[in-house]
């Protein structure tokens, strides 16, 4: 490919879906209207109810995608050359990453009390739970390391704008996974 060469055109529709997460990661849904969402994604609000012909139609096809990226990811803990625990400890943290902006947008809408967002996220962390409980035989300590993910995440979450916060680093993944290792059951 040459320098000179255009990236490829993102679809109207994944535009669309991008400001419209961009929107409720940076503001809340409220800030999320259609008309901001038309305008972020420089489209038409016309062009915006061709694709999505409402905001609810709009928040389904955030979740269609949140639940996509989820379960590429449940399937990548599950098959991590590593293991799953290290696999979800190791990816516990905010990168910014396309799972990471959609999880949060569908935070925000649970945050505005969306019954399609929370149980949405709620099969999420189902899903990860029982990849966890597959790969460490028992419930209570595959809950506990699931609570350390997520104590990860939104610790990474908070440290606005840095990439890898310290306790992030690979040598702190590593003792952190071996402490993890001490709790499963022999």
């Amino acid at each position: 490919m040459s320098k000179n060469a255009a990236a490829p055109a993102v679809p109207t529709r994944d535009r669309l879906l991008d400001a419209f997460e961009e929107l409720l990661v940076e503001g809340g849904e409220r800030s999320a209207t259609l008309d901001a969402v038309a305008a972020a994604a420089a489209v038409s609000k016309g062009g915006l109810l061709y694709h999505f012909a409402s905001k609810d139609a709009l928040v389904d096809g955030l979740l269609a995608r949140l639940d996509a990226l989820a379960l590429e990811d449940a399937e990548n803990i599950r098959t991590a050359p590593a293991g799953p625990v290290d696999y979800l400890i190791r990816t516990s943290v905010h990168t910014g990453s396309p799972l990471d902006r959609a999880y949060i947008a569908g935070s925000r809408l649970a945050q505005g009390r969306d019954p399609r967002a929370m149980q949405v996220l709620t099969e999420i962390r189902r899903r990860w739970l029982s990849v966890i409980e597959d790969a460490v035989h028992d419930p209570d300590t595959a809950q506990a390391i699931m609570l350390i993910s997520d104590g990860l995440y939104v610790n990474s979450s908070l440290a606005e704008h840095e990439q890898a916060p310290k306790n992030h680093t690979d040598a702190a993944m590593t003792r952190l996974i071996a402490v993890i290792g001490r709790l499963l059951p022999s």
